[in-house]
């Protein structure tokens, strides 16, 4: 019978099926952070259980940690506490533990591919939403609760029920100044941010071949803004490329058998999923929001949509623009911004300071413009020194801080003031998501770079 391959992947990892309820799941990796850990090692204890796969499990802190001084003692008490409570339990239970200052320390979702955690065909967990982005490897990945993080602690299993199947194919050659966020803005404005829940999305054509394995990652990272449980992509040559050699990478024979199984994963010809839709990838031009989540979105050229052009009520569509400060048939163009943010699980690897660059050198940071730019991790940073990407950065007027989640969130000391706009790289524009009062336009990273040199939101094919 014909399979999808998130029905191949899925099915391995089914250990018991409950009549008319969840899966018992297996989970190849487990990967937690400082947030949402702690209360579910206090649940583990409280049972009196253990953690059955300490070696599956691996722990870094990014949420809370400060991007600047890093080497100085964290100042704010709730990210303190948290943050020593995933040392200790790590170093209590045998988990490797990347704290703050250590060299691999970094983003979650960051580290887990740059180390090979992030396998083919593995199924992988966190206590964070954003898990859906290992899915650019052909994995099963998906955010779970604090409840469900002391499950899989204690037992390596997890209970759920399988997902609907959808497929997403965009074919075509995408034009100057579309990037994969770009791409995936742009699924997710077609298919609201509601369009995909119950489903786990498979995404497949030309675009997505074509793409490197940061540019997959980007879209598989945005799948749950459109509801989604999940993304995924079929590996090929290039994940087999990417993850060899990684530290966690099988070696020498195992490598060898790992392959084997690797070059079976992708959807036979013939199977059939739930829901399917094909997008021309000629026809995205590079995407901004303009509301207060990620669906809300549109090509920077075109003006915001009048109320009765988009699904939804109308009274909460007029909400969100006037949070933003928006009105409808504004032209995006133009629009003066306060911060630009690239960084994040979304981009805040070194294809993305790349393409940063690519604008901005030769070019002077506009005088009105806060910029944050912040690496993934450690060796996102290292690699942007290696490269002289520093050095371009330094030339035009920016910093680069250190490591961390930084502005996606206002969970740490980079964070937009009241009222201030934003362009960020980051991956949700909900009110007060960058911090209290925050307007946020989500957009790619050579959208955020000519807006950083301008002053202003600017279509970054007019400095290309």
């Amino acid at each position: 019978m014909s399979t999808t391959l998130f029905d191949k992947v899925w099915d391995a990892h089914v250990i018991r099926k409950i009549k008319d309820g969840p899966d018992v799941f297996f989970i190849d990796r487990h990967l937690i952070h400082e947030v949402t850990s702690p209360v579910a090692f206090l649940g583990l204890k409280s049972r009196n259980n253990t953690v059955l796969y300490p070696e599956r499990t691996f722990a870094t802190a990014d949420h809370n940690t400060p991007t600047i001084n890093q080497h100085l003692p964290v100042e704010d008490p709730l990210s303190v506490n948290q943050l020593k409570a995933l040392e200790e339990n790590a170093a209590e239970w045998g988990i490797s533990h990347w704290g703050l200052g250590h060299q691999k320390n970094g983003i979650v979702h960051v580290v887990g591919p740059e180390n090979g955690i992030t396998l083919p065909g593995a199924t992988i967990v966190c206590g964070d939403s954003h898990t859906s982005t290992h899915g650019a490897f052909g994995a099963i990945a998906f955010g779970i609760g604090t409840s469900e993080v002391e499950m899989v602690l204690s037992s390596q299993c997890i209970m759920q029920p399988k997902p609907q199947k959808m497929r997403i194919n965009v074919n075509g050659k995408l034009g100057l100044g579309v990037t994969p966020k770009d791409v995936a803005l742009f699924i997710i404005s077609q298919l609201t941010t509601s369009g995909a829940t119950g489903y786990f999305v498979e995404y497949a054509g030309d675009v997505f071949r074509n793409m490197t394995m940061e540019g997959r990652m980007t879209v598989c990272n945005l799948s749950i803004e459109m509801g989604a449980r999940g993304g995924i992509i079929a590996p090929d040559q290039k994940t087999f490329d990417y993850v060899k050699g990684r530290l966690y990478a099988p070696k020498g024979a195992d490598w060898d058998k790992a392959m084997t199984y690797w070059e079976t994963l992708s959807t036979d010809d013939d199977a059939v999923f739930d829901k399917e839709f094909t997008f021309d990838g000629s026809a995205i031009e590079p995407m901004i929001t303009y509301g207060t989540n990620p669906g809300m979105g549109t090509g920077i050229s075109n003006n915001i949509p009048n109320a009765e052009e988009v699904e939804g009520g109308i009274d909460s569509y007029k909400k969100s623009l006037n949070y933003m400060g928006f009105a409808e048939g504004d032209t995006m163009i133009g629009k003066k911004v306060d911060y630009v943010f690239i960084g994040s699980c979304t981009n805040g690897r070194i294809e993305d300071f790349r393409a940063f660059a690519s604008i901005v050198k030769g070019r002077k940071k506009a005088e009105n413009i806060t910029a944050w730019l912040v690496p993934g991790s450690h060796v996102v940073e290292a690699d942007i020194k290696k490269e002289g990407l520093l050095d371009i950065f330094t030339e035009a007027g920016f910093a680069l801080r250190e490591p961390g989640c930084s502005a996606c969130l206002a969970m740490n000391d980079d964070k937009v003031p009241v009222g201030k706009l934003a362009v960020s790289t980051s991956n949700r524009n909900f009110e007060g998501r960058q911090g209290p009062g925050s307007r946020t336009i989500l957009a790619s990273p050579l959208v955020a770079a000519a807006t950083a040199v301008t002053g202003v939101l600017t279509d970054p094919r007019t400095l290309l």
